[in-house]
C-alpha cells in the first residue's frame, strides 16, 4: 500500500480551482475524486486516545465537514472555516463567543430581520445592547460605538433586503481603534464577489443556505475567522487563549449546532459552481434591475449596479460583480401584495440564492419580526432573489404583474 499523497497547497490557485479542490483531495481509501458522505457519528479508536486522522465524535469533526470547512476558508481567504446547521447557528456562537453580559454591539439599521431578533431578543434579556445606525455614514458609526464597551461592529454588505453597501475598509479602521471585532455578514455577495477578510474584517459570515450551496435543498451556516484575528480587547477565551479561530472552535464543539454530513456534502456540491453561477445571477439581476427602472409602474429600483444607487462607487470598488438581489417600491402596500401574487417564474417564496428566481414581500414574510423597530422596512417593498432562468422570461412574468 502507498502512502497518503501529501494535501496540495491551492492557496495561490484561482477561485474556482480553490473552490472544486482546496479540502478535497482524492479519498486516500478509494481514490473516489468526490469527498465521501461520512454518515457516522463515532470512529474507532486505535488505543485509547489513539485518534485516526483527528476523529472521535462527529460532533466534534467529521470529515465531509472538514471538508467544506477548509474549502470555505481557501475561498474566503481566511485561516479557518467552521459550519453550522444553520446561518443564525453560525452567529448565535460567534456572538456567544465574543461577548459577556454588559457588552454592546453596533448593527446595521437595516439588518437581516432574523439577526436583528437574535441580537435584540435572544441576547438582549442576557445583558447585551445594541444601537442600530446607517453603516453607510461612518461619523453616525463612531458615535454609535462605545469605547471599552463596543465588542462588535457587525456589518451586512449589501444589506437584505434595502441593499445599502458599506465600506468595509473604513468600517474595519474604526473598529480596530475601538478594540472591537468587525464581523460581515457575505452572504448576499458572496466570497466570489467580495473578500471581506482582505479589506480588514476580522469575520466573516454567511446563511449557506443561500447563494453557497446555490439549489435550495439546503439550510447551513459557515463562519470564516482572518488570520491571526483576535477576541476583543480584554477578553480571554475558554481555552486560555486571546486566539478567535480558538474560541469558536470551543463554542461550537460545545453548542454543537453543526452541519451534519449529508449538508455539509450538499453544501460542498454548491460551492464548487458558485463562480459560474454568480456570473450569470449578476447579468440577469441586472437586466431585471434596468427593465423595472423604466417600467412607470415601479416607483423606485435598488440594486448596486445601478449608477444611480448611493453605494454604487463602494460596491465597484470592493466588489467584482454587483450580486443577485434586486428591491423596488410600487408605492403601496397592496400594490406589492399584488405583485407577488401575479409571477409565475417568480417564486413567491422565503430565502434566496437559487437557482430559480424568487419574489417576496419582505415586510410581511423574512422581516415581519422588525415590524414597529427601526429596522422597519417600507411596506410597498418587494424583494427579487433573480435567478438563473433565461432573462427574457425573467423580465416577461415581471411586465405581466406588473400590468
Amino acid at each position: 500500500m502507498t502512502d497518503a499523497p501529501t494535501p496540495q497547497d491551492w492557496t495561490n490557485a484561482g477561485f474556482s480551482t480553490r473552490a472544486i479542490h482546496a479540502g478535497q483531495e482524492p479519498d486516500a481509501a478509494t481514490g473516489a475524486v468526490v469527498t465521501p458522505i461520512f454518515q457516522v457519528s463515532t470512529y474507532k479508536q486505535d488505543g485509547v486516545g489513539g485518534l485516526r486522522g483527528g476523529y472521535e465524535y462527529s460532533r466534534s469533526g467529521n470529515p465531509t465537514r472538514t471538508a467544506l470547512e477548509e474549502a470555505l476558508a481557501a475561498v474566503e481567504g481566511g485561516a479557518r472555516g467552521f459550519a453550522f446547521s444553520s446561518g443564525l447557528a453560525a452567529e448565535d456562537t460567534l456572538l456567544r463567543a465574543v461577548l459577556r453580559p454588559g457588552d454592546h454591539v453596533v448593527v446595521p439599521n437595516d439588518a437581516y430581520g432574523g439577526t436583528y431578533r437574535l441580537v435584540a431578543r435572544v441576547f438582549g434579556p442576557w445583558g447585551i445592547e445594541h444601537t442600530p445606525v446607517d453603516l453607510t455614514d461612518l461619523d453616525a458609526v463612531a458615535g454609535a460605538i462605545e469605547h471599552g464597551r463596543t465588542k462588535v461592529v457587525w456589518v451586512e454588505t449589501p444589506t437584505n433586503p434595502l441593499l445599502g453597501v458599506s465600506d468595509i475598509a473604513a468600517l474595519a479602521a474604526l473598529a480596530r481603534a475601538a478594540g472591537a471585532l468587525l464581523v460581515v455578514d457575505n452572504t448576499f455577495a458572496t466570497p466570489y464577489l467580495q473578500q471581506p477578510l482582505a479589506l480588514g474584517a476580522d469575520v466573516v459570515v454567511h446563511s449557506t443556505t443561500k447563494y453557497i450551496g446555490g439549489h435550495s435543498d439546503v439550510v447551513g451556516g459557515a463562519l470564516v475567522v482572518g488570520d491571526g484575528a483576535q477576541l476583543p480587547v480584554g477578553l480571554e477565551g475558554p481555552t486560555g487563549t486571546t486566539l478567535l479561530t480558538d474560541a469558536v472552535a470551543f463554542h461550537q464543539n460545545s453548542s454543537g449546532a453543526v452541519a451534519g454530513p449529508f449538508d455539509a456534502w450538499l453544501t460542498l456540491r454548491g460551492l464548487k459552481t458558485l463562480a459560474v453561477r454568480m456570473g450569470r445571477h449578476c447579468s440577469n439581476a441586472l437586466t431585471v434591475a434596468t427593465f423595472l427602472r423604466d417600467h412607470p409602474a415601479v416607483d423606485q429600483v435598488i440594486y448596486p449596479g445601478l449608477e444611480d444607487h448611493p453605494g454604487h462607487a463602494t460596491a465597484a470598488r470592493q466588489m467584482s460583480g454587483f450580486g443577485g438581489m434586486v428591491s423596488f417600491r410600487v408605492g403601496s402596500k397592496e400594490k406589492a401584495l399584488d405583485v407577488c401574487a401575479r409571477t409565475h417564474v417568480f417564486t413567491l417564496a422565503e430565502s434566496l440564492g437559487g437557482i430559480e428566481s424568487l419574489i417576496e414581500h419582505p415586510a410581511h414574510m423574512t422581516h415581519a419580526s422588525v415590524a414597529g423597530s427601526a429596522l422597519e422596512v417600507p411596506d410597498d417593498l418587494v424583494r427579487l432573489s433573480v435567478g438563473i432562468e433565461d432573462v427574457a422570461d425573467l423580465v416577461a412574468d415581471l411586465g405581466q404583474a406588473l400590468a
